[in-house]
C-alpha cells in the first residue's frame, strides 16, 4: 500500500505525551522521512505515502466510546496534518466502535482527504463492543455518505472472520491484516511469548478470502506475523 507516515495510538487527552503543536511537528517530521525513501527507492513513482491512524485508547479493549463529535476533536491535528502535506491517503487502523470512525472520516471529508478505514474484530468475528461487522459497516457509511474509499479488518486469525464477511459489503473491503494467532486478544494481552502461528497456514487462508473480495487491494499482517508471513502471502498468489 505504501509507507505509513505515523501510527498514533494516543489516549484520551494529550496524546503520546504531545500537544497538538507536537502531533503536527511529529507527523510533518514523518511525512518528510517517508518522502525521502519514497524518492530514493527506483519504483517511486508506484508508492503511496499513507498517513496512519490509530484509535484514542486500546485497540482491543476500547476504555471509551467517542462521539463522532469528540472523535473529530482528538483526530482532527494529525488529520489537518495530513492534508496540508498532500498524504496520498489517510488510513485509521484497529478502531474498535463506530462513533470514532465516522468522527475520522467526516473530518477527513471536510478536509477533502482520501481515507480508508478498519476496524478490530474478535474471534467471534465481531467488534470489541460485540457489534457485528455489517450494522457498524452500516452505520459509517450512513453517517459518511460513504466517503471511504475502503474498510479493512484487521487484528484477528483468520479463520475468526472469513466466515463472518458480511456478503453486502464484500465489495467494500479492501484490506485485510489479520493476526497470525488465533489467541484471543485477552490471552494476546497475557501472553509472554510471541505466536506467530503458521505462515504457510496463514497466506493460504487469506487467499482464500481473497477470492472472495473482488476490491481487495491491501494484504498484511498484524500480531504475531512478520516476513514469512508476507511471503506466504505471495507465495499463495495474492
Amino acid at each position: 500500500m505504501g509507507t505509513p507516515t505515523w501510527r498514533a495510538n494516543g489516549g484520551w487527552g494529550p496524546r503520546l505525551g504531545l500537544d497538538d503543536a507536537g502531533i503536527r511537528d511529529v507527523n510533518r517530521r514523518a511525512i518528510a522521512f517517508a518522502r525521502d525513501l519514497r524518492s530514493a527507492h527506483p519504483w517511486r513513482d508506484h508508492i503511496l505515502i499513507e498517513g496512519a491512524l490509530g484509535p484514542a485508547g486500546d485497540g482491543y479493549a476500547p476504555e471509551q466510546l467517542l462521539t463522532p463529535i469528540e472523535a473529530a476533536r482528538l483526530h482532527s491535528a494529525q488529520l489537518e496534518t495530513f492534508a496540508e502535506e498532500g498524504v496520498d491517503i489517510a488510513s485509521a487502523f484497529t478502531i474498535t466502535h463506530p462513533g470514532e470512525a465516522i468522527g475520522m472520516v467526516n473530518r477527513a471529508h471536510d478536509l477533502g482527504l482520501p481515507f480508508a478505514l478498519s476496524f478490530t474484530v474478535e474471534t467471534d468475528g465481531r467488534l470489541p463492543t460485540g457489534q457485528d461487522l455489517g450494522s457498524a459497516l452500516s452505520e459509517v457509511e450512513a453517517a459518511t455518505g460513504g466517503y471511504v474509499r475502503y474498510y479493512g479488518i484487521n487484528c484477528a486469525h483468520p479463520e475468526h472472520f472469513s466466515e463472518q464477511l458480511p456478503s453486502r459489503w464484500l465489495n467494500r473491503i479492501g484490506m485485510v491484516r489479520p493476526n497470525a494467532s488465533r489467541r484471543s486478544h485477552a490471552e494476546l494481552d497475557e501472553a509472554t511469548e510471541l505466536d506467530d502461528g503458521d505462515p504457510e497456514e496463514f497466506g493460504a487462508l487469506c487467499a482464500g478470502m481473497a477470492k472472495r473480495l473482488p476490491k481487495l487491494r491491501v494484504v498484511g499482517g498484524c500480531c504475531g506475523s512478520d516476513i514469512r508471513h508476507i511471503r506466504a502471502l505471495i507465495a499463495a498468489g495474492i
